[in-house]
C-alpha cells in the first residue's frame, strides 16, 4: 500500500493529512475553509486516492491555511509515491464542467515544474480570493516534485473553471501514478527519478 501521513506544524497553521495513492477515494477533509475542502475531495474522489486531511488556522489568516493545506497535500502524494518504481509516470486528462475546459498533464519525474493557466477573472470564488486559489494550486504543484502543467482552455464561469482544473489534476495524476504490471523498476532511461 503506498499511504503517507504528513504533520504540518507552524505559528500560522495546523495540518495533518494521509493519503493511500491505491485507495477507492474516500475523503474526510475539514478546514475551515468549505470550497478549499471540495477542491481536496475533489482531487481525492477522482484521483482515486483515500485522503484524510484536518487544518486549523493558528493566525486566523485563510491565505496560510490555504497554503499549507496545499503544501501538506503535496508532499504527504509525493512520501507515499515513494521511489516512483514501477508507476506508470505520465499522465494526462481534457476535463469538461459545463461550459468550462481544462486540461492537465504530469510527468512523476522527481524534478518540479509547472505551468499554470487558470484563467479566473472573479476576485473571489465561493469567499476564497483569487489569489488564494492560484495560490493554493501552486503550492500544490510546486511540491509535488514533479512537472505539472494546468491550463483552463475555456469558460465563463469561474467556480466551473477552477473545479475542471482541479479535476484534471486529479485524472491525470491518478493515470501518472497507477501501477504499470509491465514495468521493473523506474521508468527511466537513467535507471533513477
Amino acid at each position: 500500500m503506498r499511504a503517507a501521513k504528513i504533520e504540518r506544524v507552524t505559528k500560522e497553521t495546523s495540518v495533518v493529512v494521509n493519503v493511500n495513492i491505491d485507495g477507492s477515494g474516500k475523503t474526510h477533509v475539514r478546514t475551515s475553509l468549505p470550497f478549499i475542502d471540495h477542491l481536496v475531495s475533489s482531487i481525492g474522489k477522482h484521483g482515486m486516492i483515500d485522503i484524510a486531511l484536518t487544518g486549523k488556522s493558528n493566525d486566523g489568516i485563510a491565505h496560510h491555511l490555504a497554503e499549507d493545506v496545499s503544501i501538506a497535500l503535496s508532499q504527504a502524494i509525493d512520501n507515499a509515491l515513494g521511489d516512483r518504481s514501477r508507476i506508470t509516470r505520465f499522465g494526462y486528462a481534457m476535463i469538461p464542467m459545463d461550459e468550462s475546459l481544462a486540461y492537465a498533464a504530469i510527468d512523476l519525474v522527481k524534478r518540479q515544474f509547472s505551468n499554470i493557466h487558470l484563467n479566473l477573472t472573479r476576485d473571489s470564488i465561493e469567499q476564497v480570493p483569487k489569489e488564494d486559489i492560484e495560490h493554493f494550486i501552486g503550492s500544490l504543484t510546486q511540491n509535488l516534485n514533479a512537472c505539472t502543467h494546468i491550463m483552463v482552455e475555456y469558460g465563463s464561469n469561474d467556480h466551473h473553471k477552477i473545479e475542471a482544473a482541479v479535476k484534471a489534476f486529479a485524472v491525470a495524476l491518478r493515470m501518472a501514478a497507477s501501477v504499470d504490471t509491465k514495468r521493473k523498476g523506474v521508468p527511466s532511461t537513467k535507471g533513477t527519478m
